[in-house]
Formats: structure tokens, C-alpha cells, sequence
């Protein structure tokens, strides 16, 4: 596989584009729905990479679309039953994006990244190893770095915009940003999906070791999850059997091009550097894996 195979931008003339996020860009159809297409772009460190990842963006839309429809009954989410044909009815233009754009209804996304952390793993073990507490919630004494936690913390993170770092923040902050009751609604939902998925996945192989979930609003204020679900971007993923407590895991997720970064002499800020091929075909090799270890029956 080679970067032939990537599309690091798309382009749909028929189309009005919105707009272009880390991996995603969103076009306009109607008052009601949008198209998500989810790109080969990287982003780490909040860095949009400047080279791709070969069809990664086919397989995180087939993981999210498979988590969408896995945990409809715990909350409805954005996809929309209309087909991308009726939508691109022109084969020529509609090739590039096929197997990795959606139809999703239009709504308003809350300001709010809801994290939610099983095991004590990056930033949260830098945090619990100066402080004790991972985003201001204390923890248990003596935890070492890739435990799982007695149980699930949420701590969520306020948006940022593309090349800037997200900002953790307090619950009651997001009370703030939301209201009560959504944002409660927000903490729930999200510890309730971590768990079922977690508990899912492990049975398959894949510790999910923490993950990020969005959410919007429809206009009578019922909530949706939305953007991705579960994935390898949006998640960190180790394999069973190569998990022990003390050291970083092995990971089915980007966690291996962020170790590769980690070894450069970059300050984390745009521009990015290049991956070397290597990195980027193990890394695509490492998200297939993902795919096909939560697909199995």
C-alpha cells in the first residue's frame, strides 16, 4: 500500500464545502444534512501531519458507522438513512470519497470534548505523577503508569481550533459552557458508551484504554453523538495479549507515529514533519488490525 492509495483532501464540486478539520471535511446538502468525509489526513499533538495514512479514513468511518449502530440504544447518533448516491448521483465524482463519507443530520455541536479514561496513560499519568489527580480528580496513591483505574473518569477537554491544543477542563465548567442538565447528560452518556464498549472490545482482544466522544443538539435540545465513535483516532487502543501495568502498551492506534515524533527535535507546533513511509504504512497496518478484531463475531 502507498500513499497512492491515501486522499489527504477531498474535493466535491457539486458541493459547498464548510469546512476542513484534522481528518474531516464537511459539505453542505440541504437545511436538514450534511456529508462527513473522513480524509487519510494525521493529526498528533493536535498537528495536522503533512503526509497520510493509506485508507485510513475508510476504515474509521466502518468503525464508527459499526459503534453508531452498536449503541443506538444508549443514545440516537447523526447518521442520516440517505444514501450517497442520491446525494453524488455523478459515479466519477462520488469514487474518491466512496467507503469513507456519510450522510448525518445537521446539528449543533457542543463546545465540549467529553474524555473519558479507564487506564492511567499519557497526559493523565504525567498529571497523576506531578499531582496526584488527573485533571483535578484525585486518584488512588501508588498507581502505576498503564493501570486501569478503579473506575472510569471523565474529564473533559474544550474544543480547539485546528493546529491549537485542546484545554482540559472541570465538569463544572462545562456546566458553565452547557448547562446542567446537558452537561450532565454529556457525563453520563459518555461513561455508559465507554463501558459497553470497553467491556465489548476487550472480549476481542483490544483494551480501549481511553477515548473522546462529540455530541450536538437537535433544535428540541435532544442530544446526539456525532463526528466518530470508538476509533482508533479517538481512542487508545492496546492489544490484550502485550498489556502490562509499568510500561506504555503497544497500540493499535496513532499512538505509534506520536512515539516516532516524540524522538525528533520538534516543537509540536505547525508545520509538521514528515513521516518516513515505514511509519505510515505500519501505522495504517496497526488501524486495519483495529478493524478487523471488532468486527469479528
Amino acid at each position: 500500500m502507498t500513499t497512492t492509495d491515501a486522499l489527504y483532501q477531498s474535493e466535491l464540486p457539486s458541493l459547498k464545502l464548510i469546512a476542513r478539520g484534522k481528518v474531516r471535511d464537511i459539505y453542505a446538502i440541504d437545511e436538514d444534512t450534511m456529508l462527513i468525509v473522513t480524509t487519510d489526513r494525521l493529526s498528533a499533538f493536535d498537528v495536522i501531519l503533512p503526509d497520510p495514512i493509506p485508507n485510513k479514513g475508510k476504515v474509521l468511518t466502518s468503525i464508527s458507522n459499526f459503534w453508531f449502530k452498536k449503541m443506538q440504544h444508549v443514545m440516537p447518533n447523526h447518521i442520516a438513512d440517505i444514501p450517497l448516491e442520491q446525494v453524488i448521483p455523478n459515479a466519477e465524482e462520488r469514487a474518491p470519497i466512496e467507503g469513507r463519507a456519510i450522510v448525518v443530520k445537521l446539528l449543533k455541536p457542543l463546545p465540549v470534548e467529553a474524555i473519558v479514561r479507564g487506564y492511567l496513560i499519557g497526559s493523565g499519568w504525567k498529571d497523576y505523577q506531578a499531582t496526584g489527580a488527573v485533571c483535578g480528580i484525585k486518584l488512588p496513591k501508588g498507581l502505576q503508569q498503564a493501570q486501569q483505574l478503579p473506575e472510569p473518569i471523565y474529564t473533559p477537554s474544550t474544543k480547539a481550533a485546528v493546529d491549537e491544543h485542546d484545554e482540559n477542563v472541570s465538569f463544572e465548567k462545562t456546566v458553565e459552557l452547557m448547562g446542567q442538565d446537558l452537561a450532565e447528560q454529556v457525563r453520563d452518556a459518555s461513561l455508559k458508551l465507554y463501558k459497553e464498549a470497553a467491556s465489548y472490545a476487550k472480549e476481542r482482544g483490544i483494551i480501549i484504554a481511553d477515548t473522546k466522544f462529540e455530541f450536538g443538539v437537535d433544535k428540541a435540545g435532544t442530544l446526539y453523538l456525532i463526528d466518530e465513535a470508538l476509533t482508533p483516532d479517538s481512542s487508545r487502543f492496546w492489544p490484550v495479549d502485550q498489556y502490562q501495568v509499568g510500561i506504555s502498551p503497544p497500540s493499535f492506534d496513532k499512538q505509534y507515529v506520536r512515539d516516532y515524533l516524540e524522538t525528533l527535535d520538534w516543537d509540536k507546533k505547525a508545520p509538521a514533519p514528515a513521516l518516513p513511509p515505514e511509519v505510515a504504512e505500519y501505522c495504517a497496518a496497526k488501524y486495519r488490525e483495529a478493524e478487523l478484531r471488532l468486527m469479528q463475531t
